[in-house]
């Protein structure tokens, strides 16, 4: 066990949250710290090079993003060994969360050198708290992977979850993952933010059968998508539902469109759906 004061007159490594989109999120204490140190780390020196010369503060640059985290952490945390005040900044938000930093905190943990937090903004929190959606318990995942199958099984694992779940993703790849949360999560409720603190910020709530077909042309910035958690107390009635498909059918619906249909009505999951309807 260790306990480690972070301010007893000796060299600090400072994790400072950046804005997420409005300038005007940054602190006093941020501007104040930032003054403080004698280097400012960053995941990309050019993005805070231009938020600290808005800012008024003058310092010297050291690179730290994902590609060279390890290498460059261990400089950090040289520098701090011998003498020097260090703050890192990752692009939006809170090192560490979807960007690089975990490796830099255990580098410090590891020399014994103290680690504080300048408080800021945070996607998944100014997303969630408006969502509509629980926020009592709450799962933030990050990032699905890019892969499909890959992105698949991550979700398979989150299926029985009760809490909120939070995601991050980019506009290029919004209705995929939006789809392919319908797909092995079922039909939830769930909301979609973008462009938070920014002028066109919005909140677009619904359910995952509606989200996955807004127009994705609409849909521009980074995202955050905060899903309902596994709230299904009954079983499907298999017969019940069966007769529905099957009543959508004789109406002229085709089988993907009666599928889907009867997903949203029973609250079931697709594949479900799918496996016990080509028993027919």
């Amino acid at each position: 066990m260790e306990r480690n004061k972070s301010f007893q007159n000796r060299p600090i490594l400072y994790l400072v949250s950046t804005p997420i989109g409005n300038l005007g999120e940054v602190s006093k204490r941020t501007i104040e710290v930032l003054n403080s140190v004698d280097f400012v780390a960053a995941e990309d020196t050019r993005n805070s090079l231009n938020l600290l010369n808005n800012l008024g503060v003058k310092k010297k640059m050291i690179s730290l993003h994902e590609h060279n985290e390890r290498e460059a952490s261990a400089n950090v945390i040289k520098l701090i060994l011998e003498g020097s005040s260090i703050a890192y900044m990752s692009d939006a938000g809170y090192p560490g969360i979807s960007d690089p930093g975990a490796l830099l905190v255990q580098e410090a943990i590891k020399n014994n050198v103290p680690v504080s937090v300048i408080n800021g903004s945070s996607a998944f929190l100014t997303a969630l708290i408006p969502s509509g959606l629980p926020t009592d318990h709450f799962y933030f995942h990050g990032f699905l992977p890019s892969k499909d199958s890959d992105a698949k099984k991550e979700l398979t694992d989150l299926v029985s979850k009760k809490e909120t779940l939070i995601f991050y993703e980019s506009p290029h790849r919004i209705i995929r993952t939006l789809t392919m949360l319908f797909e092995v999560l079922g039909n939830r409720k769930a909301c979609v933010a973008r462009e938070l603190t920014k002028l066109n910020e919005e909140y677009i709530r619904g359910s995952l059968i509606e989200l996955k077909d807004v127009e994705e042309a609409t849909l521009k910035g980074e995202m955050v998508i905060i899903v309902e958690g596994n709230n299904i107390t009954q079983e499907v009635d298999d017969n019940k539902l069966l007769n529905r498909y099957k009543e959508l059918l004789e109406k002229g619906l085709t089988k993907p469109q009666a599928r889907e249909i009867v997903c949203e009505e029973f609250d079931a999951k697709p594949n479900y759906v799918k496996s016990l309807t080509m028993k027919l």
